[in-house]
């Protein structure tokens, strides 16, 4: 977790909104892919941070399946995250702050837990999660 907060400390210096992934190879410990928030710098709404590492480890492996994988987050994945997530088929879930306006895990759509998704990770919230806030905090309280 602490990798994926570095990325979204270079997200926030980037004036991105300040999330950050990072995506691990569980049997190895070898991280596959890390990134931070690009949706402003991309003009992509869906450069999200998880977004971005599912897509640069299945090119890496040449696979749409990141199996055996697990993916550490900064902020609770949104619907279109999550939705990314089952259809990788990652392994584990680890996140940091909640997100009760824009979560889909634990909160909002609740992705996993529809009839509809096909495969559910294994999800902890809260890891880092005083951290993962404050700096979130911290870039929004500039902007105000």
């Amino acid at each position: 977790m602490h990798r994926a907060l570095g990325e979204a400390e270079k997200a926030a210096e980037r004036d991105e909104v300040p999330v950050g992934a990072v995506l691990v190879e569980a049997a190895t410990g070898q991280v596959i892919a890390a990134a931070g928030n690009r949706t402003e710098n991309a003009n992509d709404p869906t450069a999200h941070a998880e977004m971005l590492v599912i897509r640069a480890a299945a090119e890496r492996r040449r696979s749409p399946r990141l199996d055996g994988c697990d993916l550490y987050v900064t902020l609770e994945p949104c619907a279109m995250c999550a939705a990314a997530i089952s259809l990788a088929r990652v392994r584990r879930l680890y996140f940091g702050a909640y997100d009760p306006k824009g979560g889909g895990v634990e909160h909002g759509a609740r992705v996993f837990e529809q009839a509809t998704c096909n495969h559910k990770p294994e999800v902890y919230g809260g890891i880092e999660e005083t951290q993962s806030a404050e700096l979130l905090k911290r870039f929004f309280g500039e902007r105000r």
